[in-house]
Parts: C-alpha cells; sequence; structure tokens
C-alpha cells in the first residue's frame, strides 16, 4: 500500500533550508521536492544527494522555471516572459522557450517544470498573472502554450498546467489571500477554460489554484474542491494523469493538514510545498484513506515517474544557443506607443529608476546607450533635463501583492515629465502602467533581461524598429 509520505513534495530554498532536513525528507519517502533558487552547481549537487538519501526507485524534482533557469538562478539566462512570447505572436519561439528549459533543467537534475501558465491576463490589477501570461486572448494562450509544451516534451522534462480553472481575472495574491473570481459559468466556458480542454491531452500534470470561483463552487478554493478537481476536471473534462495542489504554504488556505485531507479527498494526488513538511507527513500517515484514494495516487505517481523517465531517455541533444534565441524574440516582442523621436549621438539623457524592487541592474540598457555614443545622467531636476527616460522594472514576485505602479510612484512620474521636451517609460516588467504616466512615449520589454535592455536601447537610438504587437488590452 502507498505510503503517504510520498504524496508530500516539500520546497527547498537555497541559503534558507537546511540541507539535512531535505535528506531527511528523503529518506522518509517523500514522492519529490520542489526547488528555489540555487546555482547550477549546487543544485545538481542537491538533486543527487535527495536521490540517492531516498528510499523510492524514483525521486521526481521539480521547479517553478516558467522563463527558464534564469528566472531562479543568477547563473542561468533568464528567457523572455510570456507576455513577451505573446507580442512576438511566434509558435517556433515559443517551442524553443520550452526546449531550453527543458534542456537546462534536465542537465542539473530537474525533470518537472510547472509551467507553462494557460492563466488569461484579462485583469490590469492581477498581482499574480501579468507577464507569466501568454496574453488576454484565449486562443493565441492555447497556441503558444502548446508550441512551449512540446519544446518542453521534446527537451525531456514533465509539463504542468497551471493555474486551474483559471487565476487570471482576479486582483488578489494567492500568496497573501484568497483571490475570488467571480466570472460567471458562460464567461469561463468561452474564456478562461479554454486554454485548459484544448491543452489537456498534452499536459502530464494540472496545478489546481488556490482561489474561490463561486460559480463553480461558492465554498472551497479550487485546490480544494470536489466539485472542481473531481467534476470538472476529472469527470467532464476527462483528465486521468497527475492534480497538485499550489503550494500548501500559500496564505490563502488556513491549516494546511486540514487543507491537505481536503485536496485529496477532492481528487489530488500530489500536496506541493507545505510550510511544516514533516508533520504533515506525520499527520497523514496516522490517517485512515479509503483504498481507492491510495490506489489511485500510487498508480498516478507511478505513471508520472515512467514518464518523466521516457521523456528524459528520448530528449533531444542538439547544443542549444539561450542568448541567440533571447535576442531573436527580443527583436520581435517589444512594443512601441506613442511617439518619441530617436536619440542623435553626442545627446544627453537623464534616466529616472522606477519599481525597481529588486534592485535589477540598468548596466545593459545604459551601456547600450553610451555604446553608441549617447551620455547618461540620472535625473534629478526637469529644468536640467531635454531628454527623460523612466525605467520601469516592476514584475509578478510572490508574496509582494504589487505589481503596478504605485500611487506615489505615479506622482512622481507625472511631476518629473512636466516641461520636459522629450519623454519615454520603458516597461521591462508589467506593461499596464504605460496606462499610469503621461510620457509622450511608452516601449513595452516585458522582461528585464539583458539582451531585452540592449533592444530597448537600441529602439531609443532608432537602429531596430520596435514591431510586437500588444497581447492584451491596457
Amino acid at each position: 500500500m502507498l505510503d503517504t509520505a510520498r504524496l508530500v513534495f516539500p520546497g527547498f530554498w537555497f541559503g534558507k533550508t537546511p540541507e539535512e532536513d531535505a535528506l531527511a525528507l528523503a529518506r522518509a519517502g517523500v514522492g519529490g521536492f520542489c526547488l528555489y533558487g540555487g546555482t547550477k552547481t549546487a543544485v545538481a549537487t542537491l538533486t543527487r544527494k535527495l536521490r540517492a538519501a531516498s528510499p523510492l526507485p524514483r525521486l521526481l524534482i521539480a521547479a517553478d522555471y516558467e522563463d527558464g533557469l534564469g528566472r531562479w538562478l543568477p547563473d542561468a539566462p533568464l528567457l523572455p516572459s510570456n507576455l513577451a512570447l505573446g507580442a512576438a505572436n511566434d509558435e517556433n519561439l515559443a517551442f524553443e522557450k520550452g526546449l531550453i528549459t527543458a534542456r537546462e533543467a534536465l542537465q542539473i537534475g530537474v525533470d518537472w517544470v510547472f509551467a507553462p501558465v494557460v492563466d488569461l491576463a484579462d485583469n490590469a490589477g492581477n498581482p499574480i498573472v501579468n507577464t507569466r501570461s501568454f496574453g488576454a486572448d484565449p486562443q493565441q494562450v492555447t497556441r503558444l502554450a502548446k508550441a512551449f509544451m512540446k519544446g518542453l516534451r521534446q527537451g525531456g522534462v514533465l509539463n504542468c498546467l497551471k493555474h486551474f480553472p483559471g487565476h487570471g481575472n482576479t486582483t488578489t495574491d494567492s500568496h497573501l489571500a484568497m483571490p475570488v473570481v467571480t466570472e460567471t459559468i458562460t464567461q469561463f466556458q468561452h474564456t478562461t477554460l479554454i486554454p485548459f480542454q484544448e491543452l489537456l491531452p498534452l499536459a502530464d500534470s494540472v496545478m489546481a489554484g488556490h482561489l474561490l470561483v463561486p460559480a463553480l463552487d461558492d465554498k472551497n478554493p479550487a485546490s480544494l474542491s470536489k466539485t472542481i478537481i473531481h467534476d470538472l476536471l476529472q469527470q467532464t473534462l476527462g483528465f486521468t494523469r497527475c492534480v497538485c495542489t499550489d503550494a500548501l504554504l500559500m496564505k490563502a488556505l488556513g491549516d494546511e493538514k486540514q487543507a491537505a485531507l481536503q485536496a485529496l479527498d477532492a481528487g489530488a494526488h500530489i500536496l506541493l510545498v507545505p510550510e511544516k513538511p514533516m508533520e504533515l507527513i506525520e499527520f497523514l500517515q496516522a490517517q485512515v484513506f479509503p483504498d481507492e484514494v491510495l490506489k489511485r495516487a500510487g498508480r498516478v505517481l507511478n505513471e508520472l515517474c515512467a514518464q518523466a523517465d521516457e521523456l528524459a531517455a528520448t530528449a533531444q541533444r542538439t547544443p542549444l544557443q539561450p542568448e541567440d534565441f533571447i535576442r531573436r524574440v527580443a527583436r520581435k516582442a517589444l512594443v512601441p506607443l506613442g511617439h518619441f523621436p530617436p536619440v542623435e549621438p553626442g545627446e544627453t539623457v537623464h534616466l529616472l529608476d522606477v519599481g525597481n524592487d529588486e534592485n535589477i541592474s540598468s548596466v545593459p540598457f545604459i551601456d547600450t546607450l553610451r555604446a553608441y555614443g549617447i551620455l547618461t545622467e540620472e535625473f534629478k531636476d526637469p529644468a536640467q533635463t531635454d531628454t527623460l527616460i523612466i525605467l520601469f522594472w516592476r514584475r509578478y514576485k510572490p508574496f509582494s501583492g504589487k505589481i503596478g505602479l504605485t500611487d506615489e510612484e505615479t506622482a512622481l512620474v507625472n511631476k518629473a515629465v512636466q516641461n520636459v521636451r522629450r519623454t519615454l517609460l520603458i516597461c521591462f516588467g508589467n506593461p499596464w502602467a504605460a496606462a499610469r504616466v503621461n510620457t509622450q512615449g511608452q516601449l513595452l520589454a516585458f522582461s528585464p533581461s539583458p539582451i531585452f535592455q540592449q533592444a530597448a536601447a537600441e529602439c531609443v537610438m532608432g537602429t531596430i524598429e520596435p514591431v510586437g504587437k500588444l497581447p492584451v488590452k491596457l
């Protein structure tokens, strides 16, 4: 009979989680881990140790590499966001993103990527989806996500559709509180559910979101709802493979032990990232579960492990060039709004950083301008400024609860642009920030990647033309 420890997939945060704690969990028989942070060497070393410590014939290692390894690993390239791919609207590029992500993940021992996000970017105030989505149009999201999933598969890793049944139309970060999606059943069927319905045949797994959808279940969040997981996903839509919860430590849920029981009863097979994994294991092992629940979970986990082995054995091995890929996406993805005449060599540009919560370096952008003979200075006084470029960086960040310009930042920017002849806002993160400021021009880049910064600087110079098409409504 299945040991319920195998249903638990703890999180591991490099620099925070003691390695011995993780090894103890591996020895206790957890089914896998979800990794956060580290370096390529550190991840590869840890995955080997965890697998060696596990009594299971197969331990699954997962990670949220939605934008490649670079979203979590400082020594790996940050791949373009899904919204950048939506702006480029090129299925071949979406496939390449999946392929590169899978190949690089497999090389360091990660065989399950929790991607793609197929939520729709249809709410400007959503702090949890935004640039993680391919766009607002369900057909476009489906096309690009399908290509991405094919890339993951050819690269040799498992995929995961998230966040079922659709996290787009809400303004709450589920890491902090319970989002409520107020769409009607008709709206769900004609928009939000479309990518899930179309992509389920290609899905190795589905992640149920911590969100309340009253039209489907007015009492339980999707991750704990039998109506949504068993009745809708598994019975109506016919999905028979792995269903996992979103991270149980997220504040949208209450007591994680009771949440775990409810999730398993609802039809989930894997309990992701509890706050206290060893306590949860001991609690689950003291429970009496119906035989069919454990048999079902055991079958699904065995199938998932077999699929991971098969994918790894048949993975494409040809050399990849991530930097070239990122550059090609940047050339197709940047979206211009308004009007901003090109800057000429010898001119001075003043720069104002806004929303840089992650302390992202703007050196690639500045160095590219300087390479073209542009002088750059920090913005201080509008009276001494002829050309002002505002660099906006804020993007999705778990537990932050914010993604747009704050009222203070909006006031700061709109005051700064007064009486300046030429003004430009470049959004390297959330594109909806462009709607809140009064600059003459805006450039939507969707990614803070150094290569995207370089491409944005070349647009400022007029050496390349931004040709992307906006995949959302501002």
